[in-house]
């Protein structure tokens, strides 16, 4: 069962993780969000815009997954996704950055009101993702600031120091038609 003191680190590593992410992409200008890094791969290449658009997405996804392993016993995770944000990844480079910006902060509240209503105990739930396998909610939690600080170093031309735990290799995640 997860202690008070590890919910405590899990919501202000969340907070402040965003926060850093936030600033940094609050500083750019639009021609400077819409710019595509021309040496790098896969995420790394998107604008920052992508980028912003990406993080929402996997928000609402990964906040479906920590719902579903609260109404059912170790969920199969393969068919659960997120509910729409407002602006998908294909159309990010068409909005202005503000718009991208609210849409970070209104996931993450969502994000928060659901911890709020989390029990201790409800962290040790697990649930399966055929892209990630078995993890708790306490570890799909923790991906949130993992994952907001990887597109930090991505949005500001570093190597990341995190790289998610993929079962058969990094997915391509960029669409050319919406969801």
């Amino acid at each position: 069962m997860a202690v008070e003191s590890a919910i405590r680190d899990l919501v202000q590593k969340m907070t402040a993780e965003r926060g850093i992410l936030l600033g940094q992409i609050e500083k750019l200008s639009e021609k400077e969000a819409e710019y595509v890094p021309q040496d790098a791969q896969g995420e790394a290449q998107w604008t920052a815009k992508e980028q912003c658009a990406h993080v929402a997405e996997m928000e609402a996804g990964y906040r479906a997954w920590v719902e579903k392993a609260m109404e059912e016993d170790n969920p199969d995770l393969t068919d659960v996704r997120g509910g729409p944000v407002a602006v998908p990844l294909e159309q990010a480079n068409k909005h202005p950055l503000s718009r991208l910006v609210a849409e970070l902060r209104r996931q993450r509240n969502e994000t928060l009101r659901v911890i709020e209503r989390l029990r201790p105990k409800d962290y040790d739930r697990p649930a399966t993702s055929p892209m990630f396998g078995t993890l708790t909610i306490l570890q799909w939690l923790r991906s949130y600031y993992r994952h907001d600080r990887m597109h930090q170093a991505q949005i500001a031309g570093r190597k990341s120091d995190y790289k998610p735990h993929f079962i058969k290799g990094e997915p391509d995640q960029r669409r050319t038609e919406p969801l």
